[in-house]
């Protein structure tokens, strides 16, 4: 039977669209659509809905939330840091699936920084 076979593409509205891709290439490394295809490394990818009434995502009008994988989450918590990100961590969102921390983009998206406990950093 013919499956899909990974994600081609995560679209969603913006305020400034420029803006935020700049913002995306510039702290997370992610490539503005109109310059390249960003290549992800393979890899685990969740694919989850959850209920609506979680506060997992943080505002109850927030939709979705991406998850991205990151080889050196203390790393990157840093130099997020040094550039002026709120970085949220919670010992309670760490467990044998790896290491987790939370930023928002300047439109309030939530993103959620993943280390699969099998990656070295």
């Amino acid at each position: 039977m013919p499956k899909v076979i990974g994600i081609g593409g995560l679209f969603f509205r913006a305020v400034d669209p420029g803006g935020l891709a700049q913002w995306y290439e510039k702290h997370l490394e992610i490539a503005d659509l109109h310059k390249s295809v960003w290549q992800q490394q393979a890899g685990p990818t969740i694919f989850g809905p959850f209920s609506e009434s979680t506060d997992y995502f943080g505002r109850s009008e927030q939709q979705w939330m991406i998850n991205f994988r990151v080889d050196d989450l203390d790393g990157l918590k840093a130099a997020l840091t040094a550039s002026g990100i709120a970085v949220e961590t919670r010992a309670e969102w760490d467990s044998e699936a790896g290491r987790f921390a939370r930023i928002h983009d300047p439109e309030g998206n939530p993103i959620e920084l993943w280390q699969p406990p099998d990656t070295p950093g």
